[in-house]
């Protein structure tokens, strides 16, 4: 109990550690699977399939963020009971139904037109890069896995809106249940000599999984959708949209710190080496999500303290939270970093599919700085802004400008020291400058208004 109380495993940190440590142990499956199905070409195939498919966050936009706040700070002046019904302030519960409303008409065309337009991108990118002697069958993996994002992209805000009304545990607990749903389905598609297939079987469980649990939700969620807002209505131009465009920014900087060096490498230097760096850029990424289980699910605590104006307990809580995420994180970079070293000796077949030790520690390294970033963005994004905007430009645009340089010269080894040098040289420095400006300015109380951008 002592060590549990230590390291923070309160329900919602166990539930979404659980989640992330099955999501480890289903990559780390798959990784095994494509080194046994699938060909270096195919595994090149595979991982900028899944890098063309996150582009799914420049058509959300951030705004799943945006929603869990404005239910967080709506929600502590409302009662939510067990059959769906809503008691308390009537202001508040319109606003609350206003969010869940626009949330919807948001996201509907949110998907439909990534469906549009991410489908045929993928076929213009994929046939203009296609290895002429080594043909391999993209056409309907991509199809299937761009049609399946869409749809897992359309499910999205209920998810972070039912979070945002409180039920932190029960969402973790969704989280575990769509990350073993999500292992088993992409093993499934492995399995059956349908590799290509992975990306869009496992999103196939991570959807079906997700509806299952807002069936069970359906009441509140219906009665929300049904209930009329009237003056009450959250003005998106007024109240969300100058937040939103901040944090959709600093969203779509996100798939270029990280996601943009695999097509860069697979038009450039061919499948292959693009192959190698998405495999341990999945090992890298996944270190940084497990951590930041610790700081994802009190982004909801977060809300509700900020709109009591308890600033001195949130310090505490998220200085303390972020030491036993980092403590996390270091273990689990010695024990990454010595695995793919003994790699070379015990399994030099699997370590050929991957960087080599010196590139997956640089790798690493970089990871560890955006954890850091991704941590003081959560908690100053809970004040409804986003003062990490210029920051994420910057670390976006200078990785993009030295990928394209050097990646394209020196292949993994430069994609490696671009990431490392825009993350940790000069995002990270400069993101710790903004965050400490930050809180001595909301631990004043009087100086950091929670609203706007």
């Amino acid at each position: 109990m002592n060590m549990r109380k230590a390291l923070g495993l309160d329900g919602p940190v166990a539930f979404t550690l659980a989640a992330r440590l099955i999501g480890i142990v289903g990559s780390t499956g798959t990784v095994l699977l494509i080194v046994r199905f699938l060909s270096p070409i195919e595994q090149g195939y595979y991982y900028t399939l899944l890098s063309l498919v996150a582009l799914q966050v420049v058509f959300e936009l951030g705004f799943s963020f945006v929603i869990q706040q404005l239910a967080a700070h709506e929600c502590i002046h409302l009662e939510l009971r067990a059959d769906g019904s809503v008691t308390g302030d009537p202001v508040a519960h319109a606003r609350l139904a206003s969010a869940l409303q626009l949330s919807l008409r948001w996201y509907t065309v949110a998907a439909a037109t990534m469906a549009l337009v991410l489908a045929p991108l993928g076929f213009v990118f994929f046939a203009h890069h296609a290895m002429g002697s080594t043909p391999v069958a993209w056409q309907g993996p991509w199809l299937a896995a761009a049609l399946a994002s869409a749809m897992g992209l359309w499910c999205t805000p209920f998810y972070s809106f039912i979070e945002g009304c409180g039920e932190v545990r029960a969402v973790a607990a969704l989280r575990l249940r769509q990350a073993v749903a999500t292992s088993a389905f992409a093993w499934a598609a492995m399995l059956l000599h349908h590799g290509l297939y992975a990306p869009c079987f496992a999103l196939v469980g991570y959807v079906g999984t997700g509806l299952l649990f807002l069936a069970s939700r359906r009441h509140l969620l219906i009665n929300l959708l049904r209930h009329p807002a009237h003056d009450a209505a959250i003005r998106w131009n007024r109240e969300v949209w100058p937040f939103q465009w901040r944090i959709a920014v600093s969203w779509m900087c996100s798939y270029f710190t990280a996601q943009v060096f695999i097509p860069i490498i697979f038009a450039a230097r061919g499948p292959i080496e693009a192959g190698q760096m998405g495999m341990s850029l999945s090992i890298t990424g996944y270190l940084a999500t497990l951590a930041l289980a610790w700081t994802t699910t009190k982004t909801t605590p977060f809300g509700r303290m900020i709109a009591r104006r308890d600033f001195q307990v949130l310090d505490r809580l998220f200085r303390h939270t972020l030491g036993q995420s980092f403590v996390v994180f270091s273990i689990m970079a010695l024990g990454a970093c010595g695995a793919v070293i003994l790699l070379q000796g015990l399994a030099p077949g699997l370590a050929m599919r991957m960087v080599s030790p010196l590139l997956f520690a640089i790798l690493v390294m970089a990871s560890g700085a955006n954890f850091v970033v991704q941590s003081l963005a959560i908690l100053l994004r809970s004040f409804k802004k986003e003062p990490f905007l210029i920051q994420s430009l910057v670390v976006a645009s200078l990785t993009l400008m030295m990928a394209t340089l050097m990646a394209t010269r020196w292949g993994n080894t430069g994609a490696a020291l671009s990431y490392f040098a825009a993350t940790a040289v000069i995002g990270l420095p400069l993101a710790l400058a903004i965050f400490f400006r930050a809180r001595s300015r909301y631990l004043s109380e009087d100086q950091f208004t929670v609203c706007g951008g």
